[in-house]
């Protein structure tokens, strides 16, 4: 395993692990994460291209705009592959490389909520299992206008208004759908199964709410 991978999963089990300790906010204990969103905040994404930023209007999705503060706002996202790069439909992410905390997250369901915005280029949506009200942390960002998405519950919640082109053109997108048939690998095993089967994917290194 690389050196600053490992590092940022011993970092991210300490800072689980101190949260437990503490009866606070635990990534390992999705119900402790249940803070309300602000109306509107915007969240930083710094990757292995660049930096894009995504602003949430919670009246568009208010339980999905709340489930990613929350997941923001602890770190959730940080250390995670982009594991799905379709060009010119979307770019999905979502999986914790701590394979604890993915599996703490596998089932941890929100219920749906009315979808208000088209899913257009830009548009930030959770995704789901394929029926209703199974969205839990997985995450994508339309990229075209993906108009069969417009029912089965997927309801944007946010919209990149930074680096929609100078981050999600560049990503990488060789693999094509393969990385999502093996998303029970990437939760069993983590980032170091990641890097080492899919070496060419860019990566989140960190998300921070910035206002």
């Amino acid at each position: 395993m690389k050196r600053t991978v490992l590092a940022a999963v011993l970092a991210a089990a300490i800072a689980v692990g101190a949260a437990a300790a503490s009866g606070g906010p635990s990534l390992l204990h999705p119900s402790t994460l249940h803070a309300k969103a602000p109306a509107t905040f915007s969240a930083k994404f710094t990757t292995t291209k660049g930096v894009f930023v995504i602003k949430v209007t919670r009246s568009w999705s208010p339980r999905g705009a709340d489930r990613f503060y929350n997941l923001v706002k602890n770190r959730y996202y940080d250390n995670q592959a982009l594991f799905r790069v379709i060009r010119g439909h979307f770019t999905q992410w979502g999986i914790s490389g701590t394979p604890a905390i993915a599996k703490a997250w596998q089932n941890a369901y929100i219920k749906d909520d009315p979808v208000t915005h088209q899913n257009v280029k830009g548009m930030v949506t959770f995704a789901n299992l394929g029926s209703r009200n199974t969205r839990t942390t997985q995450v994508f960002v339309n990229l075209g206008t993906n108009t069969y998405l417009h029912t089965g519950g997927f309801s944007p919640f946010g919209v990149v208004t930074k680096g929609l082109y100078a981050v999600f053109a560049h990503l990488y997108a060789g693999y094509g759908e393969a990385p999502s048939s093996h998303q029970a690998q990437m939760t069993a095993y983590g980032a170091h199964w990641v890097h080492t089967n899919y070496p060419k994917l860019d990566w989140i290194k960190t998300a921070r709410i910035v206002h």
